[in-house]
């Protein structure tokens, strides 16, 4: 193998990222590998033989209010606009989520609803968005009714179904995502920029790889035996793989993905329906809404959770708790004896929930604080 300035394992958003600044602001030689046999992590995508693009690793929504890294992502894409709407399938309805006024309205009663969005607005304010956990502490009548409603309905079936614990059992960082919000915005997001990348999320990854200071090896796994070809590392994979579990195993959360092609133009009435309390799967994503392709046909993906076992699936979550933090505390402490020739950064490496707008950013983070100071002093 030729000698390389850096050699980032993992050709995902942070890694694709890394690579592309170091390679073009800097002048230095990237080698990129990825044990997959295509770039883009979980954010890859294809084409059907009729055209229409998957995302092959579950629905990809891109949202951001980073100016930072809207402008930066800008550069290799075009976009097109998507707001992306979710319903749950509650007591038989298909209802908006996160729940808000509409939902409240479609499942109550008239009165009860109106008096329940009337707490909401008094003690929450409109426009605004309350985690279900926070509501649950409430004594006022109403916003305890809708708060043990939703996390019946909605929250707990569902954590339960996705995480494999209860809601008790994880991070509050986690259970933070699931709000109540007080509108009527059926948006499942609200962020300044929302979009899909026009050509779709690996053609993105391609512009941002295409330098002459990078080189990309796909089919290509590390380990700790892979040959000494850089200078530095940056590695984006699972922390505990990198120092070889030596404190044990991180737990990570998996999904399977069943694809399912049905003859007709639409099968659900938005991109995704979430169903929280029938069925294995947690949701069922249509991806004609998210690429905008018109065809007869219409592709499904339907998702399962279930528990990661190394070499048999892939790593998609970490599971945040105390525990399994003062653990991954373990193998950032080892990381730090290694000093900076060793960087270590996204979901798997930091053992962190990063939405891709996050990754993306954390790359940008790390690279202008701390890989170009160090290269400003040489």
């Amino acid at each position: 193998m030729s000698r390389y300035d850096w050699l980032i394992v993992g050709a995902g958003y942070t890694g694709a990222t890394l690579a592309e600044r170091i390679a073009s602001q800097l002048g230095q030689r990237v080698l990129i590998i990825d044990q997959r046999d295509h770039i883009g992590g979980n954010a890859f995508d294809a084409a059907e033989d009729d055209g229409l693009l998957v995302h092959r690793y579950g629905p990809h929504i891109f949202h951001t209010n980073s100016d930072m890294v809207w402008q930066y992502l800008s550069r290799f894409t075009a976009w097109r606009p998507y707001f992306h709407k979710v319903l749950g399938h509650i007591d038989g309805q298909f209802v908006p989520l996160p729940f808000n006024i509409n939902s409240i309205e479609q499942i109550f009663p008239h009165k009860l609803a109106q008096e329940i969005i009337n707490a909401l607005v008094d003690d929450i304010g409109f426009n605004q968005r309350v985690p279900i956990l926070k509501l649950l502490e409430s004594d006022r009548p109403q916003l305890k009714l809708i708060a043990d409603y939703v996390a019946e309905k909605v929250f707990k079936n569902y954590t339960m179904k996705q995480w494999g614990l209860t809601p008790s059992e994880l991070s509050p960082s986690v259970t933070a995502r699931v709000p109540v919000a007080v509108s009527r915005d059926d948006r499942y997001f609200t962020d300044k920029y929302q979009a899909m990348p026009r050509d779709g999320y690996t053609a993105m990854f391609a512009r941002m790889l295409d330098h002459p200071n990078i080189t990309v090896e796909l089919n290509t796994a590390w380990t700790p035996s892979f040959p000494d070809v850089a200078d530095r590392v940056i590695f984006t994979g699972p922390i505990d793989a990198y120092f070889g579990h030596q404190h044990g195993a991180l737990p990570y959360r998996s999904l399977r993905f069943d694809f399912v092609r049905e003859a007709k133009r639409y099968y659900q009435p938005c991109g995704t329906v979430n169903y929280p309390n029938e069925f294995e799967f947690t949701r069922i994503t249509e991806q004609k809404y998210l690429s905008d392709h018109q065809s007869d046909d219409t592709m499904l993906v339907f998702e399962y959770p279930e528990t990661y076992v190394q070499g048999r699936n892939d790593p998609y979550y970490p599971i945040l708790n105390d525990a399994n933090q003062a653990l991954f505390d373990k193998y950032a402490d080892d990381a730090a004896q290694i000093g900076d020739k060793v960087l270590f950064a996204g979901r798997l490496a930091d053992y962190c929930y990063y939405n891709m707008d996050q990754a993306c950013g954390r790359a940008l983070s790390l690279f202008n604080k701390k890989i170009v100071p160090r290269a400003q002093r040489l």
